[in-house]
């Protein structure tokens, strides 16, 4: 039997999902891709739910850079190697889905690596925000790109407005690297 409670966050309306023992095996957000039925998260305990709110909280307000909250994650033996591996993505930092793959000692397996992020279940927490494409593009992420965007702009400190691909590995707008690349020829 799961219980859940509902949180407002600086993201939207956060649903955390407890299981019997009320370890957190489940944070979701509003309209996420692969966000199970309403029904599958039990009955509503908010009690159940202060050290993770907490922890949230500091992590929202910059305060906290790595959760300590206790997890059950439940997935295929492979989806476990990914969702642990993305816990080990240092605070502010990325990876990109085939250096994650190379991680895990199967270089080739890049896509298969972007579906078990796409279906982590304790999103922010387990942070698959922070895994980018091959030129650091922006790509696939369960609770929208605008999200991924701020949590990444959170992360860094840096606003990353810039509409294309490129901008997160970018030190200059794109006018001043324009303008260094014409100066070098």
């Amino acid at each position: 039997m799961t219980h859940h409670t509902v949180i407002d966050s600086p993201y939207g309306p956060l649903t955390l999902v407890a299981d019997d023992d009320g370890v957190l095996c489940g944070l979701y957000m509003t309209d996420q891709r692969h966000r199970p039925p309403q029904e599958t998260f039990g009955s509503r305990d908010d009690t159940l739910f202060t050290e993770t709110e907490e922890q949230l909280a500091a992590y929202f307000a910059a305060d906290l850079k790595e959760f300590t909250v206790p997890l059950r994650l439940h997935g295929t033996p492979f989806q476990q190697r990914v969702w642990a591996e993305l816990r080990r993505i240092p605070y502010g930092e990325t990876r990109t889905y085939g250096a994650l793959a190379a991680t895990l000692g199967t270089p080739g397996a890049a896509r298969a690596v972007g579906l078990a992020n796409g279906r982590n279940p304790i999103g922010i927490i387990v942070p698959c925000h922070r895994v980018v494409g091959t030129n650091g593009n922006l790509t696939g992420y369960g609770g929208g790109l605008p999200r991924k965007r701020r949590l990444l702009s959170h992360e860094t400190g840096a606003a990353l407005f810039y509409s294309d691909p490129g901008a997160l590995k970018r030190e200059h707008p794109p006018h001043a690297r324009d303008n260094a690349q014409h100066e070098r020829r």
